[in-house]
């Protein structure tokens, strides 16, 4: 395969790549809030190209489709299955309309319902899914707005409330295309620092597209039908009921709007509305938020996080930041945790203060809620058990962890349906031991667990832990008692199924029978190898070999490293094995896997730890890591005799494109490289990346020592750049991948640029994920493979 081309059509791969690609992925599940009922979802795994070239108006930090008044490229399913988990041998098909997009799934509270959408050529309409008989009824016409956050929610079981396109909006605003004068910008003296944002607005026209697209009603649809707007035409954000259905919280947005920061940050009003319409208490206005410190734990001035309460009737709940929102300022507390009972008239009370920034609050009930704390600088999260209705009692620590340390995660809690139809904490029958499920990483591998943990005592007991040869993980818990599961269990043999036991029975119920895929793959061989860099960091990587080799009879290989870097603050941390093994591995979309169908070796996810402990940045030494790390990886496959040192290739994507180029052109380690989607030059990213909280005039030498762009003519290995054309990426234009391709070509290297039309930062269109998959196989024909004499 060493036909390149460089006219402008679409190639596809040699077999059995093909016929892989076009291979039905399993459907997605989604299961009733009582457990009982699981309706599956079958999706494309690509999409026709024809589906990225539909219109889109690209304004304030996002994308929408001009023609559905809803997202652009919305993930959408095309069929509906439904069946009852005591009996999932019988599955009936949703008759749905003819070339149904579905999509927005949301279940009622009572679960005997399944609201949707569906997609037509004018807009989304809204539709609901009588589980118990199958039928299906349309309650709207295609006026569903989902442009921007949700389009609708359920009020009660019996009520939906719903953001619909404003009947009086009339035409697209239409832009002069004679200019009226110049765009003019400035700054004042503030500091505006904002990270590489992209589709943001550019000018009045875009304003009033934004304006034009996001304006809504809000309107209550019953399931008979009937229609009551509770508000007028504006920009509606969000709109969520409170538990009890009697009050909706509602978020606006409002000028001035802003060309330097996405809609998230445009002044805000947040107030409360009964379920008729009336104001009822206002809960902030929040001015534009364009004068925020870059570093990660940076936040909004004024109160945030604003939801309800999830175990009362109406309960407000809110954070506010007692730091300004800005890190470097120094305080005791960071953030502090309020809460204010319907009728909203009383003073907030302050349930707990931060000494980190707050992360996220789980309710349980009157005496019991777990909030968790977090800071980047330091990697630190912190759990605490806090008693909501005696805000006086002293919060109890839970846990204090780096969470880097995978070993010691204690798990995520587990929750289910409250008695106000939100999710709350899981109690076991005892009323103090919640359920906590982790992916159980360790020495000896990733085998995930359910325990108890009684928050009173803080004594941990183990209920379940997956055993090889399975890699499973709880999916649900069936009842308080955790006595019944439901898991998903896979192998590097068998596909990943749901399955439903009894803790007290050996005895497990299928309740999904998913096929392989590419069975053409299902000799491959998945090892989880692990090295030692020169400094001592614990490195490891799965090893894939393809179907059916021999290392005796074969030989060595043609092996291609596919790359990721990550930052840490703790030696000891970054070389804890978080990769599980028993995994069962098939390659999608333009997966690096898919070479092992052609006879070469893969080394995907060899870790390549960036360490700055204590004082020190982990870039400040990036290079230098990155060059130790790929060395340890090499000198093992070769020892190994899996490949020798003149055919082996580096490629990834993103962060690991980057990482790419920094390889080729700080060492002579690979034959060739393949950067998809990559940013190379730090200078065009100066507010921060990945993770890098300084700017670039405060690490001036570590942006540019960073930056392969800075070091192009030192790249002599033949590197392949694909790019999408769309790439929305923050801090990944294709003009990133534009001038490296320029660099390389001005001092004389082997390089070759793919820009993929309307693609975006990862690769979805059938076509565009087939010429990528045959420019990979070419190169590596090309530039890696081992020449017959």
């Amino acid at each position: 395969m060493n036909n390149f081309s460089t006219e402008p059509i679409w190639q596809t791969p040699p077999q059995p790549i093909n016929q892989i690609l076009e291979a039905p992925p399993p459907p997605q599940v989604r299961i009733s809030p009582n457990r009982q009922w699981m309706v599956e979802l079958e999706q494309l795994q690509l999409v026709p190209i024809a589906l990225l070239a539909e219109p889109e108006v690209a304004v304030a930090g996002f994308r929408l489709n001009p023609q559905t008044n809803g997202p652009a490229r919305h993930n959408t399913y095309y069929s509906m299955m439904i069946k009852g988990v005591d009996s999932p041998e019988n599955i009936r098909t949703v008759e749905l309309p003819e070339n149904p997009r579905i999509g927005f799934i949301k279940w009622s509270s009572d679960s005997q319902k399944l609201a949707f959408t569906l997609t037509q050529a004018t807009g989304l309409e809204l539709w609901v899914l009588y589980v118990a008989d199958g039928t299906i009824q349309r309650l709207t016409e295609p006026v569903l707005n989902a442009a921007y956050g949700t389009p609708y929610r359920w009020l009660d079981d019996e009520t939906l409330i719903c953001k619909f396109v404003s009947q009086t909006r009339g035409e697209e605003p239409t832009i002069n295309k004679i200019p009226q004068g110049p765009l003019i910008q400035e700054n004042l003296g503030n500091k505006k620092a904002t990270p590489t944002y992209t589709n943001l607005l550019k000018n009045a026209h875009d304003e009033a597209l934004f304006e034009y697209y996001l304006t809504s009603t809000l309107e209550k649809i019953t399931l008979q039908g009937n229609s009551t707007q509770l508000i007028s035409p504006c920009l509606i954000s969000e709109a969520i009921p409170s538990p009890d259905s009697n009050f909706i919280l509602i978020s606006t947005i409002h000028k001035p709007f802003s060309y330097q920061v996405p809609a998230a940050r445009f002044p805000k009003q947040i107030y409360v509305i009964d379920n008729n319409g009336n104001h009822i208490y206002q809960v902030a206005n929040l001015p534009l938020d364009e004068e925020r410190s870059i570093k990660f734990d940076a936040v909004r001035k004024g109160r945030r996080r604003t939801s309800w309460r999830s175990d009362a009737k109406a309960t407000l709940t809110w954070v506010e930041a007692l730091d300004e929102g800005d890190p470097n300022i120094e305080v005791p507390y960071r953030d502090a945790l309020f809460i204010l009972e319907a009728p909203f008239t009383a003073t907030p009370t302050q349930l707990w203060k931060s000494e980190y920034r707050f992360n996220s609050v789980i309710w349980g009930k009157p005496d019991a809620a777990l909030v968790y704390e977090k800071w980047y600088d330091t990697r630190r999260v912190r759990t605490w058990r806090i008693y909501p209705d005696n805000p006086q009692t002293p919060a109890q620590l839970i846990c204090d962890r780096s969470y880097e340390d995978k070993y010691n995660a204690p798990g995520t809690p587990l929750t289910k349906l409250g008695d106000y139809r939100y999710q709350v904490l899981r109690f076991a029958p005892d009323g103090q031991s919640i359920y906590l499920s982790g992916r159980g990483a360790s020495t000896d591998g990733v085998y995930p667990f359910l325990d108890k943990l009684n928050i009173e005592t803080q004594e941990t007991q183990r209920l379940w832990q997956c055993q090889n040869p399975y890699y499973e993980e709880i999916f649900a818990l069936l009842d308080d008692e955790a006595q019944n599961l439901i898991t998903v269990r896979q192998s590097q043999t068998e596909p990943p199924n749901l399955m439903v036991f009894s803790r007290n029975h050996d005895d497990k119920k299928i309740l999904t029978n998913y096929q392989d895929p590419a069975p053409q793959l299902a000799g491959i061989h998945k090892e989880l190898v692990q090295y030692q860099r020169a400094d001592g960091v614990q490195l490891s990587a799965k090893l894939y070999l393809p179907p059916n080799y021999n290392l005796e009879r074969d030989g060595s290989l043609p092996t291609i490293l596919w790359v990721y870097p990550e930052e840490f603050k703790d030696k000891e941390f970054a070389g804890q094995i978080t990769t599980p093994e028993n995994t069962f591995s098939r390659p999608t979309r333009a997966s690096v896997l898919f070479l092992l169908t052609q006879g070469y070796a893969v080394l995907s996810g060899a870790t390549l730890p960036i360490i700055g402990e204590g004082n020190r940045e982990p870039n400040d030494t990036y290079v230098e890591q990155l060059i130790a790390g790929a060395q340890a990886a090499v000198d093992y496959i070769v020892e190994r005799g899996i490949s020798d040192r003149q055919h082996i290739g580096i490629g990834g994507h993103s962060y690991g494109a980057f990482t790419t180029a920094n390889l080729l052109a700080h060492t002579d380690l690979f034959c060739m490289g393949i950067a998809r989607s990559g940013a190379y030059n730090r200078t065009l990213t100066p507010f921060g990346f990945q993770g890098e909280q300084r700017n670039f005039w405060e690490a001036q030498e570590t942006y540019i020592h960073m930056s392969p762009f800075t070091h192009a003519s030192q790249i002599k290995a033949p590197l392949l750049l694909i790019h999408g054309e769309n790439d929305s990426n923050s801090g990944t234009y294709p003009l990133q991948s534009k001038r490296l391709y320029e660099a390389l070509k001005g001092n004389g290297a082997v390089v070759r640029w793919v820009e993929l039309p309307l693609e975006a930062h990862g690769y979805r269109s059938q076509e565009a994920v087939a010429h990528v998959l045959w420019e990979m196989l070419n190169w590596c024909d090309k530039y890696l493979k081992i020449k017959s004499e």
